[in-house]
């Protein structure tokens, strides 16, 4: 496998005098062919790995003067892309259920078995220590472990490997066997201009998308501020059945002594029948 492209001083910090297009395009020749591999090492697939390392270069391309500006901006896209290749979310798409077809050599098939049936945070730390070439301090950091933990993780992602692949327990065999296995693949990245206009094009589709999402929610809360009422009323309650009260009904005729009370009324004085009046005593 290629020198760590984390090695800002073998690269060297982009020239002043390099437009931003042209600062891009030199960290992308220098880091992608070795990013690629990488991927494919962690996931067993060369276009996993080719759409990880572009998808990184393209959010470095989007946010390209944090970057440009970063210490280390090989280390940043390295960390994206390894985060990229390794997203559990890759398990749920069709194109990544079924297994590509492994290497030819058996040697080749036997390590790269050995690797995929790691962890992968076992397996993100053996190839940033054994194969990138990462310090371990660094290795921690980039794989967001304390120093301990990386370090417990690489000696038993050895120890597995070196039970599957027996002649890989010595460090530095592991080391070449993952160089020879990244290089025997025909891995390639796509052109830096492609990579940048995917990468505009997303810009402006995002932009134009929360454009649009602002102007709508403004739109119905216009809307909304135009028909609400200005008072409260209250509701009306529904109308409720009300049990209890007697069925209307038509009189009947009158009976003998009703008539004869009738009469006897309609012959008293205007006043009415006599009425009781106390005694005085």
């Amino acid at each position: 496998m290629t020198q760590s492209p984390a090695r800002t001083d073998e690269a060297g910090p982009p020239s002043p005098a390099l437009t931003p297009a042209q600062a891009f395009d030199a960290l992308y020749a220098f880091c992608a062919p070795a990013l690629v591999r990488q991927a494919y090492l962690l996931t067993g697939r060369r276009e996993l790995a080719q759409e990880a390392v572009e998808r990184a270069f393209q959010l470095a391309w989007q946010n390209w003067p944090r970057v440009a500006r970063d210490r280390d901006p090989a280390g940043w896209v390295r960390a994206v892309a390894h985060e990229c290749a390794l997203s559990p979310w890759h398990r749920f798409r069709l194109r990544y259920r079924h297994p590509e077809p492994p290497p030819t050599d058996a040697a080749d098939r036997a390590l790269l078995d050995a690797l995929l049936k790691l962890p992968p945070s076992y397996r993100r730390t053996l190839l940033l220590y054994d194969g990138v070439g990462l310090d371990l301090p660094e290795t921690a950091a980039e794989t967001e472990a304390s120093t301990p933990a990386a370090a417990s993780r690489l000696t038993r992602a050895r120890r597995l490997v070196a039970d599957r692949v027996p002649e890989l327990a010595d460090p530095a065999a592991l080391h070449r066997r993952l160089a020879e296995l990244a290089s025997t693949e025909r891995l390639r990245a796509a052109q830096p201009p492609t990579v940048r206009t995917y990468a505009e094009r997303q810009t402006r589709f995002w932009t134009r998308s929360a454009l649009a999402f602002t102007a709508t929610i403004i739109a119905a809360t216009t809307l909304t501020l135009r028909t609400a009422p200005t008072h409260y009323e209250a509701p009306i309650g529904p109308a409720q059945a009300i049990s209890g009260v007697p069925a209307a009904v038509g009189l009947g005729p009158l009976s003998a002594g009703e008539r004869t009370l009738r009469a006897k009324l309609r012959r008293s004085a205007e006043s009415g029948p006599e009425r009781l009046v106390p005694l005085a005593r």
